[in-house]
């Protein structure tokens, strides 16, 4: 008994029992438990960090009442995510399980111990694979949120397709839609199937089974194969309708061949696809697996021939040879849709006469025009900004925008500026966490300036300057905490009191009073934000307050397109004065490239547009999106996804709707597109006879194409001048000038193209003809070189093509710069008419140099009568006298650059010639 009691003691309690290895169970446990705890402190990680960015996101929309927009596109994805990979999942699973189901099951030489192990783990391994994939089919599916909800708001083009007779919305709205439906359905079953015949395919080579051809499987795997095929077959049929967006042809858009080959090829393989569904079906019933083989080869040699090789011969040796007469309707269709889909359906085309040069009285009934005409170039204007007016180191201007104000009630354009705050300009030692995101929040005030005036330094005429700014703007809100550099995110209303500006030895400093931004007072918002922006410092300082906000997202840009990412931006957001603040207007377009028959620019856009205007107040960042063009489909689909995102234009304050500028982009745009669609005959469009380009000019040295230019100018047989946008032409690999094109932008006219036509049968300079000119003035180019072997860098600035009356006139500044870099001033403007060039000081005095040197008109000589009546005869006199004292007034206003006193003396001079005839009449009678 005691022996029994030492051995029982002995196996259960052996001193050396702690040293023996763990069994193999008992360690695979342990591996597994292990894995089992990081598995779930992964995927917590990952649930909590998704949990914070969706947290964020909504705090962030709902500060701006924006926070529906955010639901509506995150409730879209999430259901379109969870259908999807439900969907894929019981799919996928379904298939798996019925397939095991199917398989062969025979007695295996392997140990049933094993069998079940490879069981149980195969099933995970299946489960945990149906995850996987599930998840990725829910991901891709959800990618396509923007296409499942355009595709339930469609509204209607109005327009309608001459070929199909489709509605153009089928084709940017429905057709993406059932294209992605087929996409994902295909490659859905293509996995399914990949998964089931790899089931089969381990059931019977672990079998060591022979493929027995057995019906259940056969029907299971053919009827997969047939579905997918379906999806082939509706392929096709979709195929039919992407002809609108053929590139066969001589134009983008269905061509003869699409038409008289293409399409019925996808008819034919649609049947063809249909003819091998049945194969397989027959094939299944038979148990035949050679039929399947002859429907594969059959669909390749059927889709070679029928759709490949046999439109190409219809291309080859039908269409070209008579390429015109058979492609004319399709060019005509291409014609019109493009001009449609890039609005230049909407310009008026007219001609102008351009005479050889505009006389004085075309200067003096244009004042305004020549009081108005920019001088100042962006590109040195913005260096001389950022050197007179930064006032200090981390102050930047980032960009110079061109716009119109009434000041001392006439209309002037203007180029202004945003002094921005560049932190990142702050001393090496000043680059604290506090300074940069507590102190030096935001940018203060502006500079702005005529765009033709100049001091006597060669300097602009600053109407607004300085800080805190003074001069013509009262700004009562100047601080700036959203613009164009603000990148970086703040934090306001703290303990630590922000940088205001500079006063002196002294600095000012204040606190934001705006509602603008997130509340981070609270423990769990600075808990989630510091893990946002992956600072611990937002949850540890002791700096914030409960009343504490956080500003991000705080570039314009950037902050509109995270509200809006179905909109695309003009890269020029410009600055308006308002009631004493600053707001930003950010042009954005609504875009597709599923426009019809529309030929398509680089990415592949082919419509466009400006269908939003937004305003985002530079203080406190708030957005107003208004719709700017509620005929535009896109724009009318997406108000019907976000109705509460979009307010009508006509709720914008009137003040503001004045400081609408047509935009560079989409202009730049439809002048590309012009060059071409100006020519609505499709002959003349084929042969492309009259195709057009961008001018060249010389700037700083080098050739480059002419950018657009804003002008205040009296457009032909208007009554006053209007602010507009506008690029002149010259025929392809022509320098002289063709036409050019404008832009209206004031008041009900905005929007408006307008497209004027020069006269083909002389000469008309061009720009790169102008600068030619100047080249070879001698005069010119030695004060040039003059200047530039003196240490300094001579800045030719944007040669502008001025219409003037029923003529042009030219104009050129040109600035000079030390070569280190010194501040760039304006010391010459260059100015061309007709023949004639001259370059002065001031815009001034070059137009007095060319018109003042105009022979004067010549003063009557009545015949002398034999013996003239002395009353007649002094009258005369009196009346010659008069004359010759209008003209010498005439000539000082001239110089002075008075037009309008200039006009009124020509008037006067006008009538005592009138007087001067009637008396030389009366003698000669």
């Amino acid at each position: 008994m005691s022996s029994f009691d030492h051995k029982q003691w002995q196996r259960r309690f052996s001193e050396d029992r702690g040293d023996k290895p763990a069994s193999p169970a008992r360690r695979r446990w342990a591996a597994g438990r292990v894995l089992l705890i990081l598995a779930g402190a992964l995927a917590l990680f990952i649930l909590l960090n998704i949990s914070k960015g969706l947290y964020t996101e909504w705090l962030w929309f709902s500060s701006l009442d924006y926070g529906s927009v955010y639901t509506t596109i995150l409730k879209t994805k999430v259901l379109i995510f969870f259908s999807a990979a439900i969907i894929f999942g019981l799919l996928f699973l379904g298939n798996l399980v019925l397939a095991t189901r199917l398989a062969p099951k025979t007695e295996t030489l392997w140990p049933w111990a094993i069998v079940s192990q490879l069981q149980r783990g195969l099933k995970w391994v299946f489960i945990l694979g149906a995850v996987l994939l599930s998840l990725i089919f829910g991901l891709v599916a959800q990618g396509n949120w923007q296409v499942v909800l355009q595709f339930i708001n469609g509204q209607p083009f109005g327009v309608t397709d001459p070929v199909f007779h489709n509605e153009v919305a089928f084709y940017v709205f429905s057709l993406p839609f059932w294209h992605f439906l087929q996409g994902w359905l295909l490659g859905a079953l293509i996995v399914t199937l990949l998964g089931s015949a790899g089931v089969y395919l381990l059931s019977y080579s672990a079998q060591q089974l022979k493929f027995d051809r057995a019906r259940p499987v056969l029907a299971h795997v053919g009827g997969l194969v047939m579905v997918i095929l379906g999806l082939f077959a509706w392929s096709y049929w979709l195929g039919i309708w992407e002809l609108v967006f053929s590139t066969r042809g001589v134009v983008f858009g269905p061509s003869y061949a699409d038409i008289h080959a293409q399409l019925p090829a996808q008819w034919i393989l649609l049947a063809v696809v249909v003819i091998f569904i049945g194969i397989i079906l027959v094939s299944i019933l038979r148990r035949n697996l050679r039929w399947p083989l002859y429907g594969i080869g059959g669909w390749i040699v059927a889709a070679i021939i029928v759709g490949g090789i046999f439109p190409g011969i219809i291309q080859r040796f039908q269409v070209e040879p008579n390429e015109l007469a058979l492609e004319k309707p399709y060019i005509e269709y291409n014609i019109q849709f493009t001009r449609e889909a890039f609005g230049l359906d909407r310009a008026y085309e007219q001609s102008f006469p351009a005479e050889k040069a505009p006389n004085y009285q075309d200067i003096a009934q244009n004042e305004a025009t020549i009081n108005n005409i920019r001088l100042w170039d962006h590109r040195p204007l913005k260096d001389t900004y950022n050197q007179i007016q930064s006032i200090r180191l981390y102050y930047d201007f980032h960009d110079v925008d061109v716009d119109r104000y009434i000041i001392e009630d006439e209309y002037r354009q203007v180029m202004l500026s945003a002094r921005e705050l560049s932190a990142e300009k702050l001393a090496g030692q000043a680059q604290t966490w506090v300074n940069r995101r507590l102190q030096f929040t935001h940018g203060y005030g502006i500079a702005l300036s005529p765009v033709n005036e100049v001091s006597s330094e060669g300097l602009p005429n600053l109407l607004v300057k300085d800080i805190p700014p003074v001069g013509d703007f009262n700004i009562e809100w100047p601080q700036i905490y959203f613009g164009e550099k603000t990148n970086d995110y703040v934090i306001v209303k703290t303990k630590t009191q922000e940088f205001d500006y500079p006063m002196g030895d002294e600095n000012v400093y204040g606190h934001y009073q705006g509602e603008g931004g997130v509340n981070i007072g609270s423990f769990i918002h600075r808990l989630v934000y510091a893990w946002q922006f992956g600072d611990v410092n937002v949850l540890i300082s002791g700096e914030l307050t409960p009343e504490s906000r956080v500003l991000y997202y705080r570039n314009i840009s950037e902050r509109v397109q995270h509200v809006a990412p179905f909109l695309k931006l003009d890269s020029d957001p410009y600055l308006v004065v308002m009631d004493g603040a600053l707001f930003w207007i950010q042009d954005a377009y609504t875009t597709t490239d599923r426009y019809p028959y529309s030929e398509p620019l680089w990415g592949g856009l082919n419509y466009i547009r400006n269908s939003v205007k937004v305003v985002i107040d530079a203080y406190d960042g708030s957005m107003t999106f208004y719709i700017t063009d509620p005929e535009d489909a896109l724009i009318r689909t997406y108000q019907s996804i976000f109705p509460e995102l979009f307010v009508p234009a006509e709720q914008m304050p009137e003040y503001l709707r004045t400081h609408w500028r047509y935009p560079e982009d989409m202009f730049n745009i439809q002048a590309s597109v012009y060059q071409s669609y100006h020519m609505t005959d499709a002959r003349v469009f084929y042969n492309q006879e009259d195709l057009w380009a961008v001018p060249r000019e010389v700037y700083a040295g080098t050739e480059q194409a002419m950018e657009p230019y804003y002008v205040i100018m009296r457009l032909p047989d208007e009554e006053r001048e209007e602010f507009l946008l506008m690029l002149p032409f010259t025929p392809v690999n022509k320098n002289n000038t063709i036409g050019w094109l404008a832009a209206r932008c004031d008041g009900e006219n905005y929007g408006k193209l307008l497209a004027y036509y020069f006269p083909k049968e002389r000469l008309i300079y061009g720009p790169s003809q102008i600068e030619n000119r100047i080249q070879q003035d001698t005069v010119i180019t030695e004060q040039l070189a003059l200047w530039g072997r003196g240490g300094s860098r001579v800045i030719r600035g944007n040669l502008l093509l001025i219409p003037l009356g029923k003529s042009n006139l030219y104009v050129e500044p040109v600035f000079l710069q030390a070569d280190d870099g010194g501040l760039p001033e304006l010391k010459r403007v260059i100015v061309a008419a007709g023949e004639q060039i001259a370059m002065e000081p001031t815009l001034k005095e070059s137009i007095a140099a060319i018109f003042g040197a105009e022979a004067p008109p010549m003063e009557p000589e009545p015949p002398a009568p034999e013996e003239p009546g002395e009353p007649i005869a002094a009258e005369i006199a009196a009346l010659i006298e008069e004359a010759q004292q209008h003209y010498d007034q005439a000539q000082q206003y001239l110089k002075a650059g008075d037009w309008a006193n200039y006009g009124k003396e020509l008037d006067a001079l006008k009538a005592v010639l009138d007087q001067l005839a009637e008396f030389t009449g009366q003698e000669g009678e």
